[in-house]
């Protein structure tokens, strides 16, 4: 069962595909409802919940009558207003990034593209402790419960039907030391072996790539894709983490735009194979 920050957008998702259908606006639909067209918009975004009797008369008026299709979304509304299990390790995580815990879980897609500092999913234990160890703020406790929250992260590489990943990085993210040469070298050997998974790959953009694509690599970026029930087909995002704020991106074109910088980033950037070599080269000098 998808997580509830999930169940909201999938449900917000096909709302949205129904008004379309109907030839409504979400002006119009939102007088059905008694809702102004901002919280409407929040519906649809998967940042409101809805109500039972609000839902029915949406459906009513989109002009459903289909009772599998019915029941389908009121399925998706039961137990979507519920906040995820961030107890125990979970907890470590920060407000701001917990919906893309959720995502990444529920999504069968992830795009990374990061220019400093290997990918979480890729991380190694001991690369991981040496990242929370530069944090002084932070206690003996909660750099283990930091530790522990990712590695449960990088479950969803290894589950029953595991998560698409692949990866953009930037020379650089193997050259930042962190922890000392034995933990890199042990980083770069983990990202080697991960690379080798079916559903895992890594793609390397060496300092020698062309500057004006090399500076593109600046702007850290996530693509995720997660399925959706029903006819609206999957939901797509942009992630993007700033210093202080982070943003989701569910715009058709501001999804298409990182897709083609995706795009372009990939064309440029080492095979996997040859990726694979060029960090077998790097982690040599870590030896």
């Amino acid at each position: 069962m998808a997580t509830p920050t999930v169940r909201k957008l999938q449900l917000g998702h096909m709302l949205r595909h129904l008004r379309e259908q109907a030839g409504l606006t979400q002006e119009e639909a939102g007088k059905v409802i008694e809702k102004p067209q901002a919280k409407f918009t929040e519906l649809e975004n998967g940042k409101r919940g809805i109500g039972v009797g609000d839902l029915k008369l949406l459906l009513d008026a989109y002009g459903v009558s289909d009772p599998e299709l019915i029941e389908f979304m009121m399925d998706l509304r039961r137990n979507n207003h519920q906040r995820g299990n961030w107890t125990g390790y979970r907890a470590i995580h920060p407000d701001q990034f917990r919906q893309y815990v959720e995502m990444e879980q529920d999504a069968d897609l992830v795009r990374t593209v990061e220019s400093e500092v290997p990918p979480g999913l890729l991380q190694s234990e001991s690369f991981i402790r040496a990242l929370y160890a530069e944090r002084p703020e932070l206690n003996e406790d909660d750099i283990e419960n930091g530790v522990q929250a990712r590695l449960l992260r990088q479950r969803v590489l290894h589950r029953e039907n595991p998560l698409q990943a692949e990866f953009v990085i930037s020379e650089s993210s193997l050259l930042r030391w962190y922890g000392g040469p034995e933990i890199m070298r042990e980083q770069i050997d983990h990202m080697i072996k991960l690379s080798r998974l079916g559903n895992v790959q890594i793609q390397v953009l060496p300092f020698e790539t062309r500057a004006n694509v090399a500076a593109l690599v600046g702007f850290r970026f996530v693509l995720l894709r997660i399925p959706s029930p029903g006819t609206a087909g999957p939901l797509e995002f942009a992630y993007i983490e700033g210093v202080d704020t982070n943003r989701y991106l569910d715009d058709k074109k501001a999804v298409a735009t990182y897709g083609h910088l995706w795009s372009r980033l990939t064309a440029a950037a080492l095979s996997p194979s040859a990726s694979r070599e060029f960090m077998a080269e790097v982690a040599k000098r870590y030896r």
